[in-house]
């Protein structure tokens, strides 16, 4: 399609005409080339019509500076999903695939002026805690057992057994939660976001937070979710399991993705090999080309508002596509010039990403320990033979098959500088073995 045209050509499979014109970002078309949607929409202006999910109607804004704008604008979009006017009016129902993400939860993400502050607050101080170093060695141990799992095999899929598993794994240490709790937390957010037993996982989880909530009050740790309790912002009951939950869940599957992206572009891009692996390029480079939340920050206009050419009523669903808006053209000089962070890939504004340093220190750990164990980690089978899950938020990859020599990882040198396992206090070291993954997990390092 050139860039002259002034007709707007939907993409190969787009059935935007079923769609009262408006473009379904659902599909398998979408999932196998989503920038060819972006570009078919940025002849709307810089917002289009999308539908999210059949009958789910939202507005997307594809441009960088049109995003910023609704990002940084508090005043005239507000955050709280019980102003969704779709879903109130019961022309969206609970039951939509996408009800999950977008519907109203008391934590910090749906949270306006006094309320979002505190809340915000108190998660950003409490993150602000992690140390750097502690992070490195947990990371760098939950990689190790991981690999210990296939070392041997000489293949693996990197993203079942290695990308969606790790980030779940560290979040657990620095969470402190132990086995049990642990367990089923791991369960809960996995079966949440693979819509296996959506309704059972997520009662699990909150079912599993309360109950660490309930452990910390009495005995506290040097943890994240202790240090979220004793802020000052006097954190209820209630609010300690929501604010955790949204870190638990909405940390570990775009981080899950940010790892498997960037393995993904490694693995098919020679040049990172030949310039000496260049892991923190390799990350930019997918943050502003392949974010993991491609299209999210909902938003709902508090009045009727003209915004980026389009008419939008009180409670309309506004979403920014991260990836468009990334890869549009007004964005190419900026990246030319240099500055490989100015992407929006963490989002902008009051509710910008609170825990992306943590997400790179996690992604670069993990991938630089990888390829340690793997150095000849290479691709299984051909690049256009790997498909993406479908939806309308993430970017993700369906498997990441991988091959290398086999190997029979260290397991005491993995060990060595790790943290002790999550326990409470006054609980034996060793432990009966159990069948949980987490459990697995600190049964191993115990050995």
């Amino acid at each position: 399609m050139d860039a002259d045209d002034t007709t707007p050509v939907p993409p190969p499979g787009c059935p935007a005409h079923g769609s009262g014109g408006r473009v379904p970002l659902y599909g398998p078309e979408f999932a196998a080339d989503p920038q060819a949607y972006y570009g078919f929409l940025r002849h709307y202006g810089p917002a289009a019509p999308v539908e999210l999910a059949p009958g789910v109607e939202a507005t997307l804004v594809t441009d960088y500076a049109t995003a910023l704008q609704l990002l940084q604008d508090s005043g005239t979009f507000r955050k709280d999903a019980r102003r969704w006017r779709a879903f109130n009016e019961g022309k969206v129902g609970p039951d939509s695939p996408v009800a999950p993400l977008l519907a109203y939860r008391p934590n910090c993400m749906f949270a306006d002026g006094a309320d979002h502050l505190r809340l915000r607050q108190a998660v950003t101080d409490s993150m602000a805690r992690v140390d750097t170093r502690r992070l490195s060695r947990s990371t760098e141990q939950i990689s190790g057992y991981l690999i210990s799992q296939f070392g041997a095999r000489g293949s693996a899929d990197l993203l079942g057994d290695y990308a969606k598993q790790l980030p779940l794994f560290v979040f657990n240490e620095l969470f402190g939660c132990p086995a049990d709790i642990g367990d089923r937390v791991l369960f809960g957010i996995s079966g949440m976001f693979d819509g296996v037993n959506a309704d059972k996982a997520t009662a699990v989880l909150f079912q599993a937070v309360g109950e660490l909530v309930a452990l910390k009050r009495s005995r506290p740790g040097d943890d994240v979710t202790s240090w979220l309790m004793q802020h000052q912002a006097q954190l209820t009951d209630e609010e300690m399991v929501h604010q955790l939950a949204l870190l638990l869940g909405a940390g570990a599957e775009p981080l899950r993705n940010l790892i498997g992206n960037t393995l993904h572009r490694l693995l098919t891009h020679d040049r990172y090999a030949r310039e000496g692996g260049l892991i923190d390029e390799a990350l930019d480079d997918t943050l502003w080309e392949n974010p993991p939340m491609s299209n999210y920050a909902p938003h709902y206009p508090a009045t009727d508002v003209e915004f980026a050419g389009q008419h939008l009523q009180a409670g309309d669903l506004v979403l920014v596509s991260f990836a468009a808006a990334n890869t549009g053209p007004a964005l190419q000089a900026t990246r030319q010039a240099g500055s490989n962070r100015a992407h929006l890939a963490w989002s902008a504004g009051p509710h910008a990403c609170p825990s992306k340093e943590p997400a790179r220190h996690i992604t670069v750990s993990a991938i630089e320990n990888l390829f340690n164990h793997l150095p000849d980690l290479r691709l299984a089978v051909p690049e256009d033979s790997l498909s993406w899950r479908r939806g309308p938020f993430h970017r993700a990859l369906a498997a990441l098959p991988a091959r290398f020599t086999p190997v029979q990882p260290d397991r005491g040198a993995d060990r060595a500088e790790g943290p002790a396992p999550a326990e409470a206090p006054g609980e034996p070291a060793r432990r009966p073995e159990r069948v949980g993954r987490w459990s697995q997990f600190l049964n191993w390092l115990t050995r």
